[in-house]
């Protein structure tokens, strides 16, 4: 019972403190946030009983070394060419070369460090922890061909089209490319 009452005490205090929790913020706040446990928060999806779903903010348990207690703002989730309805934190986003022309960008890789920290780990995972950051200048993202080699190779991939040809790469959306993400050159 002395453990109810405590815990019940803790959140309540929590709240009263101004601390961020995951689990009480609002659904269209949620993704990109971080929790002043510097956890990463997510939005997750279930359905009701009645067949309906219902999103919630929930605190994950991947950690942010740079920063917490941050709610990320519209102009970078627009800037980075994310979606504050994304559900979990997932490492696909990083497939679409659209995103990473994005990602990229000014106007998100200098002024959204909580956004380009999340795909930037994401990416550092993806390659084994083999990705220096900022040493490398974000080597996974400056060369394409290393990371649809990666993409080929990890096995999580579909398989690609019959003909065996491969398309192009996506160019960046406009000139204003950061230079630690501009294609290395060849």
């Amino acid at each position: 019972m002395a453990l109810i009452i405590f815990l019940a005490t803790s959140l309540l205090l929590s709240g009263a403190l101004g601390e961020l929790v995951c689990e009480q913020l609002p659904v269209e706040l949620c993704s990109y946030s971080i929790a002043s446990s510097g956890k990463r928060c997510l939005l997750e999806n279930f359905p009701t009983k009645d067949g309906k779903v219902k999103y919630q903010c929930k605190t994950s348990e991947v950690v942010v070394d740079i920063m917490q207690e941050w709610i990320e703002s519209d102009e970078c989730v627009s800037a980075c060419g994310l979606n504050r309805n994304t559900i979990g934190i997932s490492s696909d986003t990083l497939l679409q070369p659209h995103f990473l022309a994005k990602l990229c960008s000014n106007d998100c890789y200098q002024a959204c460090p909580n956004i380009v920290d999340l795909y930037f780990n994401l990416a550092s995972e993806k390659e084994g922890g083999q990705v220096d950051y900022p040493d490398s200048s974000f080597l996974y993202f400056r060369n394409p061909r290393r990371a649809l080699s990666a993409t080929r190779n990890s096995g999580n991939s579909a398989p690609g089209p019959l003909s065996g040809g491969v398309s192009p790469a996506a160019a960046p959306i406009s000139g204003d490319v950061d230079p630690a993400c501009a294609p290395s050159a060849i």
